[in-house]
């Protein structure tokens, strides 16, 4: 059994708990919380072969580095996409240092919606793709939004104007004695918000309108060699916590692989074996599936 515990215990955190228990070939090693891993090396007691790092993206860089330093495989759902190559590279020789793994952006996008778009690339490589989410509930846009001083809670809504373009509703509940104009602002400079069409609502109560469905569409017209007209569509409607925490055990799984194989590195989700994030022996799955 692969020993995984979880550190965080949000929407994502609880999900990825339920998949664990799920599995197989699973053991749910422990529940994290920020604090019991700063406090001491106590949490060290659970010994964990993987530790799902469930907590708000820009937490991801300081524990992956923690944990690497202690030889623990991570998975994160680390999701500004512009900043996953910086922490591929910050992570990479920590990593090789200490002989262990880390999966990074696995969740479904980035992670597997990076796989289908890297699949349709081989299958026309010349064209054009768009990945079109929602309408639904961003968790990562909703965690930065709700950490801009001044705001009680937050809801932040994807919704698809077509071609890849998208506009961000944010439902906002303040803090007693907060000025929402100056919430605005520092909004929508935040890097999650500013490159988007954003509109900011001041709400009495974000739980009255909460909801953790979501979804994409992702198209590709493309030439395949020199034949044009290849046309390609990828759609699901999505628990958003749940696919994302299934996902990240899945990678679990292909961390503590890799280990074993004596592969050390930092990997986003394109570069890894799609077998080793199954369950089972490999001669059965390729059979089941090929």
């Amino acid at each position: 059994m692969i020993r995984v515990a979880v550190l965080g215990y949000g929407n994502i955190g609880r999900a990825a708990e339920q998949a664990i228990v799920a599995a197989p070939d699973l053991e749910l090693a422990g529940i994290f919380h920020h604090q019991d891993i700063t406090a001491d090396d106590k949490w060290l007691e659970a010994k964990p072969d993987v530790m799902l790092l469930c907590t708000p993206t820009r937490e991801v860089p300081a524990f992956a580095t923690i944990m690497a330093n202690h030889g623990i495989c991570t998975v994160d759902s680390f999701d500004i996409h512009g900043q996953i190559v910086g922490l591929r590279q910050q992570l990479m020789p920590l990593c090789e240092q200490h002989k262990t793994v880390s999966i990074i952006s696995a969740g479904w996008d980035p992670g597997t919606d990076s796989m289908v778009r890297a699949l349709l690339l081989a299958m026309a490589p010349k064209g054009l793709t768009y990945t079109n989410f929602g309408p639904g509930r961003s968790m990562g846009h909703s965690v930065a939004a709700k950490a801009i001083p001044g705001v009680k809670n937050a809801l932040s809504m994807t919704i698809p104007l077509g071609t890849g373009v998208h506009r961000r509703m944010v439902y906002i509940e303040l803090e007693d004695g907060a000025d929402f104009r100056q919430v605005e602002k520092a909004l929508l400079k935040d890097d999650y918000f500013a490159h988007d069409e954003t509109h900011v609502i001041q709400v009495a109560s974000v739980d009255e309108l909460n909801n953790v469905a979501h979804g994409v569409h992702l198209t590709r017209s493309g030439v395949s060699g020199v034949t044009h007209n290849q046309r390609f569509e990828f759609n699901m409607e999505i628990n958003n916590p749940a696919l994302t925490g299934q996902v990240m055990v899945s990678c679990a799984r292909a961390a503590y692989r890799m280990r074993e194989r004596g592969e050390a590195g930092c990997r986003t989700m394109i570069e890894l074996r799609p077998i080793d994030m199954l369950p089972g022996k490999e001669e059965e799955i390729i059979k089941d599936i090929v």
